[in-house]
């Protein structure tokens, strides 16, 4: 199954893939749904989009980078030849590989976006773990949102991640959510452990788990692929040994010990970066950031797996149809835990306002 395949064979699968691959059309309307939890796997840095799970074999070789494609579980699906565990288990997840967003390609806004669903102005917006708790956390006797290993993200600039309360008061039993975890209260913690955490976490009755996959880029292996030998250092060769086994070997884990559990029907888990990567590689061999089109992947919580959710163009630079803003992942993420993106909540002012102003993406559903 995880062998990597010529290109033919590639573009026969994919022409196979229609009935498992949700592009444009109408879709019906749905109640929300009816997952208790969510896991929240923010993947640090900005994974690469033709690196990871959107590859493209028949571009360039200055756009498709060093990895081959692999087949999946699902026809038709491919992925890197870095994700072999993931490939076995496609059945299990859906991918979007229309994420984009409209604004400058700085970690900060990426952050921003995913973490409450808008970019701040003058005000900070409570992260969705924040609503989530003041929403549906009253009958919790747990913890109802952790940030692990914390909130305290170094990306360059000195602002807001949007993984704090911002101006929403939470009740009183919630608060320490924010609060560092002593189990994952160092930064030399690896990811597989942070994932394990919030595993138990759900399993404990928390509703909200939000699991940054590193703390900082500088001077750091991450996702962030620029590779310019300084303090951005990271290279393709890092996924190849480093980054990528260890998020496959822990994204599999994650999903396998819930549904072991019985917890992943119940269980939303979604793991995105802030941004894609540069379609061609620059000058050391890495690829610089890139809002315009990227990859997020969505399992459990009553989603539907095996599916892929619009289509990018030859080169993953653009999304060629149903493009997909980093706000409707927010709004599926209510959609998911039973809030109507119309619920409403104490706006800065004490005015109500709606808790996104998007439509989840009804594809998954």
């Amino acid at each position: 199954m995880n062998a990597p395949i010529t290109r033919r064979d590639f573009f026969k699968a994919s022409a196979v893939a229609g009935a498992a691959v949700a592009v444009g059309g109408s879709v019906p309307a749905a109640s929300p749904g009816q997952a208790k939890s969510c896991i929240f796997l923010m993947l640090t840095g900005g994974p690469s989009q033709l690196d990871t799970w959107d590859p493209k074999p028949e571009a360039p070789s200055d756009v498709r980078g060093p990895f081959s494609p692999i087949r999946t579980a699902v026809p038709g699906m491919h992925v890197s030849e870095l994700f072999p565990k993931m490939a076995a288990m496609a059945d299990k997840f859906s991918l979007i590989r229309t994420m984009h967003h409209e604004y400058a390609p700085i970690h900060e806004n990426g952050f921003q976006l995913l973490n409450t669903g808008r970019r701040f102005g003058d005000g900070e917006w409570p992260g969705v773990g924040a609503v989530v708790s003041r929403l549906t956390g009253e009958n919790s006797r747990n913890i109802s949102w952790w940030v692990l290993p914390h909130d305290r993200l170094e990306t360059g600039v000195s602002i807001s991640h949007g993984q704090q309360t911002g101006h929403l008061e939470i009740p009183k039993y919630s608060r320490s959510c924010l609060h560092d975890m002593k189990a994952a209260d160092t930064d030399q913690h690896p990811f597989s452990i942070m994932t394990q955490v919030a595993g138990a976490a759900v399993w404990q009755g928390s509703r909200f788990v939000t699991v940054n996959a590193n703390p900082t880029v500088f001077d750091a292996i991450s996702w962030d692929c620029h590779a310019d030998k300084g303090s951005l250092r990271t290279t393709l060769a890092d996924y190849r040994d480093t980054v990528a086994p260890d998020f496959d070997e822990a994204y599999t884990s994650l999903l396998t010990d819930l549904e072991e559990k019985g917890l992943l029907d119940t269980t939303l888990v979604v793991a995105v970066g802030e941004f894609g990567r540069t379609p061609k590689l620059n000058c050391h061999g890495g690829r610089d950031h890139w809002a315009n089109c990227w990859t997020a992947i969505v399992a459990g919580g009553g989603t539907r797996g095996g599916r892929i959710i619009g289509e990018s163009d030859a080169i993953a630079g653009e999304p060629k149809d149903r493009p997909v803003h980093c706000s409707e992942l927010v709004a599926t993420i209510y959609h998911a835990l039973g809030i109507s993106n119309a619920t409403t909540i104490p706006g800065p002012d004490g005015i109500p306002v709606r808790v996104v102003d998007a439509e989840p993406v009804m594809e998954l559903f």
